[in-house]
């Protein structure tokens, strides 16, 4: 059989261990050309992959040895955590080359993390009307649609016709790199409509701008949540959503692909919130990570301690019948399991406003009953093992009943508390699962182990 070739061994994108091996080869070697040989034809995000898989001293050789190669896309690409240590190691003359011709938005996402040295670096390398925009931008809520918007648009006065709009985009003004809209506006800059390039050029030049308006056309406020501006990009199968200020006025748009970038960022970060370990990254140090996790530990210990003390009330119990020690860990866990699944469902609903008031009693009822199917299956199946392992049938209805009780339990809890969060303002991902996993062992155990001392004993 052949060898495989060298493309096999991709990794990621297209970053291979053999790619990585020649590029810190070179290093070694202080060698820039041929280092500027192996990147500089690769797309940003991979070069910024890259990046992230090195360590901290292999980094920063890198950045020494290839000095101008680091520019505003790699570094917009670049995971948040990274980007404070890569922009203190670049020049001033290399940080304003790179942040240089990046988009209003790239350049806000850029410096919003960063400390404040870090951001006049950057703000003092753009040309003075770029950066009066990104200081604007940064005055807006950090979730708003105003500190995400692009403040790169292409207007025209809403009585233009097609050929004016074609006449204007092919003379000798400034347009941003990729749109999508010629935004309609009145003579007091107010958005009226847009239009799409593949209209303009597909009519007369004769046709009027306004009769070829999207019908989707919308609106959204600066101060407006971005995430609510995304959704409704989703939703409605936008490809621009044009941002404007209190009196209407138009200001900045959100594009498709940066909406689906935040959807997809707010999904990663409740997926980690339910593991419990926050926002990190791979690319995080060991006392970050550890710092990160460390508080949901805590919670889990304390939750695991209040479940022991359920426990603790029926010692002379298991001491009277030993099985159950070997049997209530099964009753914990499978309403755990089954509260993390009505969680998980619940969490996601949430976040992409497909649980609401007008469905949540109905999404509950639905989970209750889900629970209790399941409990029932599940009651059979532990009633049997019951009584072939220890031979009791009291014992084989005790677990049956025991379990029926903890996963409708579950769902109700799975749903309810993060719902219950949300009524309160706080983040359902980051607090149900304690809470969850509290509720299902407690009642786990005090099912089981109470009907033990009720029927058994």
């Amino acid at each position: 059989m052949a060898e495989p070739d060298d493309t096999s061994e991709v990794e990621a994108f297209g970053i291979t261990d053999r790619l990585v091996s020649d590029v810190m080869e070179a290093v070694a070697q202080e060698d820039g050309a041929t280092i500027s040989g192996l990147l500089d034809h690769l797309h940003p995000a991979d070069v910024a992959h890259l990046l992230e898989q090195i360590n901290t001293r292999d980094r920063r050789d890198l950045l020494t040895v290839w000095p101008g190669g680091l520019d505003g896309d790699i570094l917009s690409e670049l995971d948040e955590s990274l980007r404070e240590e890569v922009i203190d190691q670049l020049e001033p003359a290399e940080l304003a080359e790179a942040v240089r011709d990046l988009d209003s938005d790239d350049v806000v996402d850029l410096v919003e993390y960063l400390d404040e040295e870090q951001q006049t670096a950057v703000l003092d390398a753009l040309d003075a009307s770029d950066r009066v925009v990104v200081e604007q931008a940064l005055s807006y809520p950090e979730e708003s649609a105003g500190r995400h918007m692009q403040s790169e648009l292409v207007r025209a006065p809403e009585h233009w016709t097609v050929g004016d709009a074609i006449d204007f985009l092919r003379s000798d003004v400034v347009l941003p790199d990729q749109f999508y809209h010629m935004i309609l506006v009145d003579p007091r800059l107010k958005a009226t409509g847009y239009v799409t390039l593949g209209r303009i050029l597909s009519h007369p030049r004769t046709k009027a701008l306004r009769d070829l308006a999207e019908p989707t056309f919308r609106t959204f406020n600066v101060n407006q949540d971005v995430e609510e501006v995304a959704q409704a990009i989703n939703h409605y199968h936008m490809i621009t959503a044009p941002v404007v200020d209190d009196d209407d006025r138009i200001v900045g748009v959100i594009t498709i692909d940066d909406a689906m970038a935040f959807l997809e960022e707010e999904a990663e970060e409740d997926l980690l919130r339910l593991a419990g370990v926050g926002e990190g990254s791979l690319s995080d140090r060991v006392i970050e990570t550890t710092k990160q996790r460390f508080p949901w530990l805590a919670v889990n210990l304390v939750t695991a301690i209040l479940a022991s003390l359920v426990i603790s009330l029926f010692e002379e119990t298991i001491a009277v019948l030993v099985a159950l020690a070997v049997l209530m860990p099964i009753v914990a866990s499978m309403g755990g399991n089954a509260g993390t699944q009505s969680l998980t469902v619940a969490v996601r609903a949430l976040a992409t406003r497909d649980l609401t008031t007008a469905n949540v009693w109905r999404v509950i009822k639905k989970e209750v009953l889900v629970g209790l199917i399941n409990g029932l299956i599940f009651a059979v199946v532990m009633g049997v093992v019951g009584v072939v392992w220890f031979g009791s049938p009291m014992l084989g209805v005790v677990i049956a009943v025991a379990m029926v009780i903890n996963l409708v339990v579950a769902g109700l809890a799975g749903t309810g508390i993060p719902i219950i969060l949300e009524r309160m303002g706080v983040d359902p991902a980051l607090a149900s699962g304690a809470f969850v996993t509290t509720v299902t062992d407690v009642v786990g155990f005090f099912a089981f182990l109470g009907l033990a001392a009720l029927w058994l004993l």
